[in-house]
Order: structure tokens, then C-alpha cells, then sequence
């Protein structure tokens, strides 16, 4: 979600860009309790959370990425009519132990690591599974292909 924050007189305003939907809180003195210093700090305050709460929920996503993709990874690889079936041994094996492995470092670290810190733990995951899958789905070539495919859709036809 891409969100920009304005601030008005006694508040803030949040726009999402992606659906156009706004929200705004809004501090106000009617009962004569906050002074303006009070008001204009928590307006401050009110756009310290706003940035902190984004860069949680940027987390939060991350985490839920990582561990959604492993857990998929697991049901596929559990699954002997799919991907289950269709894996040699030792690939199989690789992916279960990728998954040991992540599962472990999200139990010890994932809900204190960082959200670069999650998305490389993804990038390393994905870097173990997609050579396997691909070399899978594209008939047990390797996903570079061989020099016949290159020469073939290198060139267009006249």
C-alpha cells in the first residue's frame, strides 16, 4: 500500500493511492482541555506513529510473505499428486530441508528481525526453490534452455 499523510490544522490526513480511500484523525480543544502546545504535539506524535505503524505493517507483510511461502512450499511438497510426486529425491529432499531450515530461523528470529532481514531470509529461500521447480515445469532442462532454443528465439522470422 503506497500512502501519502498530510497535515492540517488540527490533524492528519492518510491517502491510500492504490484504492483513493482517505482517512484522517483529528485533535481538537472543544471543551477548552488542551492548550495549542498540546494539540500541535500531539498532531507530532499522531505523525511519529504514522511512520512507525507503516514500517510495521511493512514488516508484518514481510513476515507473513516468508512464512506463507514456506508453508505453501510444504503443503505442495506433502501433496504426491503435485509437486510432491513429480521431485526426484534428493531435490526433495533439498526443498524439505529449505524449509526446515527457514521454518527453525523463523521460530528463533522472525519476530524480532528486520523487514530486510525477513525479505533476504525470502530471496535466500527462493533462490534454493526456483532452480529446482523450474529445471521441473520445463521438462527437466535446465532453465537456460540449450543452444537450439537460443538460436530458434533469438531471431525473427522474415
Amino acid at each position: 500500500m503506497w500512502a501519502d499523510f498530510f497535515k492540517f490544522r488540527s490533524g492528519l490526513r492518510m491517502l491510500n493511492l492504490k484504492s483513493g480511500k482517505s482517512e484522517s484523525i483529528t485533535i481538537t480543544n472543544e471543551k477548552g482541555r488542551l492548550s495549542k502546545e498540546d494539540v500541535e504535539r500531539m498532531v507530532r506524535e499522531a505523525e511519529e506513529f504514522a511512520s512507525e505503524d507503516e514500517s510495521n505493517r511493512r514488516r508484518n507483510e514481510a513476515l507473513n510473505s516468508l512464512s506463507s511461502f514456506v508453508y505453501g512450499l510444504k503443503s505442495q511438497l506433502a501433496d504426491q499428486s503435485g509437486l510432491g510426486g513429480k521431485l526426484e529425491d534428493d531435490n526433495k529432499k533439498a526443498l524439505l530441508d529449505a524449509i526446515k531450515d527457514t521454518t527453525d530461523w523463523i521460530d528463533e528470529y522472525g519476530q524480532m528481525a528486520s523487514t530486510e532481514d525477513l525479505e533476504e531470509k525470502l530471496s535466500e529461500v527462493q533462490s534454493i526453490v526456483s532452480p529446482i521447480t523450474s529445471k521441473l515445469y520445463a521438462g527437466g532442462e535446465s532453465s537456460s534452455g540449450n543452444a537450439d532454443d537460443d538460436d530458434y528465439y533469438g531471431h525473427d522470422e522474415l
